[in-house]
């Protein structure tokens, strides 16, 4: 069997092989489309810093494109970004079959990437700043939305066909990456479920109502992989984890358990009523624990970790750990619509973000591209993580005096000297992030220009 990586310890744990063909090709190509993703979401994100910084933002008078730039950043760096690298990890652990639908997938998403990437600059572009996914009700972005779902609906199908692991509680990784296209496959049906099934209303609360259950389950999804991404980083480090692969196994399936309370909402409770809201955040609330015990597996792989040489991918792994951790921690304490919101999921999402950063970085050569080296490599997670611990410190520090989410400018009202230090540092902190975030794009690109061996 030709392969492009190698396993290792194979009496603890193991490299999934990734084949050569199919598998190879496609991971490449969706890892080249998370990147130019991220590519897109960067210049946004320097629009919406400016936009929201103390000084700056009555320099440059960007409000006006702030809400439609907020939109399409988030949908860039969450839901591109992460659905896009999710197909990376399928597409690395899985067979070879079904080739032409795991292409016609891949085209269709990144026609609707390009597509969602423009459509700020369009006219129409009037935000709605709903939850999960925000929108443009604008004809060219929902004409991006379904042909990027389209393309995930037949990846994820190929996915559930090629990842079944051959070995059920035998191949950890393997499971854990099965398990999480399953949670996608869930999420797209309760989106369509939910287009089909919400009445029309007041389109603010409609788009929220939409994705709100779809939105729920992909964050089960986003945990397994992410996991998946810690322990595969670990292993290629030469410190797999003590933990039998069984047993790791186990911990997969019971960490995926809450999916099975998806389906069950949606038959019993009509969609778009406050019980079915209601129900979806009490999930999030009682199912996410299920995951800590994969999560305390990731530690023990990251304390194995301690004395090893500098690398990237660990850089990667310490900051994916320390902020998903962080923005557990913040979800607790929330009290109102401020800034803390966002705070908790900027520290939850940056920390799968890290982790498939790290993951890249372990893939780049068993893909067959050059292996990232030297400082800027080894550096970059630190400075992304840094820069996002000061952004979500800032925010939660002005969400405690009353800042609101998701507004601009003078709409902020930053009357008190606390206010001014805390949304500055959300500031220098989104400034920092963004120049980390540059950091890895280039790294990529300058590895991803160069095979292997060059």
């Amino acid at each position: 069997m030709n392969s492009l990586s190698a396993s290792v310890s194979p009496g603890q744990g193991r490299v999934p092989v990734i084949l050569a063909g199919t598998p190879a090709s496609l991971a490449r190509a969706w890892l080249w489309l998370g990147v130019m993703a991220l590519i897109g979401s960067g210049v946004l994100a320097v629009l919406l810093v400016l936009s929201r910084t103390p000084g700056i933002q009555d320099v440059f008078p960007l409000k006006d494109l702030f809400r439609a730039a907020l939109v399409v950043h988030v949908d860039l760096s969450v839901a591109v970004w992460f659905m896009a690298f999710a197909a990376v990890i399928w597409s690395s652990v899985g067979g070879a079959g079904l080739a032409w639908l795991g292409w016609s997938g891949f085209a269709l998403a990144a026609v609707g990437t390009a597509l969602m990437s423009i459509s700020p600059f369009f006219p129409g572009a009037e935000p709605v700043l709903n939850n999960y996914i925000p929108v443009l009700r604008q004809p060219l972005f929902f004409a991006s939305l379904w042909l990027f779902a389209g393309g995930l609906c037949l990846a994820v199908v190929r996915a559930l066909w090629c990842t079944w692991p051959e070995k059920f509680l035998g191949e950890p990784l393997r499971l854990g990456a099965f398990l999480g296209a399953l949670a996608a496959l869930l999420s797209l049906v309760a989106f369509f479920w939910s287009w089909l099934t919400v009445p029309q209303i007041e389109e603010t609360v409609y788009f929220e109502v939409l994705f709100w259950g779809g939105g729920h389950t992909l964050q089960f999804q986003h945990s397994l992989l992410m996991v998946v991404a810690w322990l595969w980083i670990a292993a290629g480090l030469g410190h797999p984890s003590r933990v039998s692969a069984r047993a790791q196994s186990v911990l997969f399936i019971v960490a995926a358990l809450p999916l099975l309370a998806i389906p069950t909402i949606y038959l019993l409770v009509p969609g778009g009523s406050l019980e079915h809201m209601d129900l979806f955040a009490r999930l999030m609330i009682w199912g996410h624990p299920y995951m800590l015990p994969l999560i305390v597996v990731g530690f023990l792989a990251l304390v194995g970790l301690r004395r090893s040489p500098p690398d990237p991918a660990k850089s990667a792994l310490l900051e994916s750990f320390v902020l998903f951790a962080l923005g557990g921690v913040l979800g607790y304490l929330i009290q109102g619509v401020n800034v803390v919101i966002p705070a908790h999921y900027h520290g939850s999402t940056v920390g799968v973000t890290l982790a498939f950063m790290g993951l890249a970085y372990a893939l780049l050569p068993a893909l067959g591209f050059a292996r990232p080296e030297g400082w800027l490599a080894v550096w970059q997670p630190h400075v992304y993580g840094l820069g996002q611990l000061i952004h979500i410190l800032g925010l939660a520090w002005s969400g405690g005096y009353g800042v609101q989410r998701k507004v601009a400018g003078a709409d902020q009202l930053l009357t008190t000297w606390p206010q001014k230090v805390g949304m500055g540092m959300m500031g220098l902190g989104g400034l920092i992030a963004v120049v980390g975030g540059l950091m890895f794009v280039v790294v990529c690109l300058k590895a991803m220009s160069r095979r292997s061996g060059q």
